[in-house]
């Protein structure tokens, strides 16, 4: 009896040490995956770069952006990141209600954001600029659509996430699921913030 005990000490400290491995491994991939995302991003602003005067004989940014709507986007985006940052502090005070009702916040500022870009796109395409008319309309819808793609993505995380803090609580699973969505979150302010800089503002300086 005393050596299968002194035996199952160990593996049990062993699995201990498995699940901590774990987390890190989580965390540790989805550094990765953002450090991707960069490279994709890059790639897409470096070809906007190159293409932004492609406008074969079309309408020029100038002519089809619209600077207070999309700085009102802006706002809606930066926001949502300073509600998204409210909901991590309740997540280190263990308030789980205050952390749900946060991400709600977050969820229907981004929402709104996504839902003004859509307007936006409809609106472009309407007036006759769609992503076929130049190359500098192509890599504008791309660039812009693929960040659009992304909040998309990081809104149903949220919804998932606002299900799991109300199921579980804020267990060890789901706090480190809430860090790797904030920084997900806060990494797509900060693209958006060089679109804004680099696609519409350029525009009119």
């Amino acid at each position: 009896m005393t050596t299968v005990a002194t035996k199952h000490a160990p593996s049990h400290h062993d699995g201990h040490h498995d699940s901590h491995d774990d987390g890190s491994r989580t965390t540790l991939g989805f550094w990765i995956y953002l450090m991707s995302d960069c490279l994709i991003f890059a790639t897409l602003f470096a070809t906007f770069g190159v293409l932004a005067n492609a406008t074969a004989g079309g309408p020029s940014g100038k002519g089809l952006f619209e600077l207070s709507y999309v700085l009102g986007e802006t706002l809606l985006l930066l926001a949502s990141s300073f509600t998204f940052g409210l909901a991590m502090l309740c997540m280190q005070i263990r308030r789980h209600a205050q952390v749900i009702g946060w991400l709600a916040v977050t969820f229907a500022l981004g929402a709104g954001f996504v839902a003004m870009e859509l307007v936006e796109f409809a609106k472009l395409i309407g007036d006759g600029a769609g992503p076929h008319v130049s190359a500098f309309l192509s890599s504008y819808f791309v660039l812009v659509g693929t960040h659009g793609l992304h909040v998309t993505c990081g809104l149903l995380w949220i919804a998932v996430m606002m299900h799991q803090v109300y199921k579980f609580g804020l267990t060890g699973v789901t706090r480190r699921r809430l860090a790797c969505l904030s920084l997900f979150w806060h990494f797509l302010d900060l693209i958006w913030i060089c679109v804004f800089t680099f696609v519409y503002l350029r525009e009119f300086v």
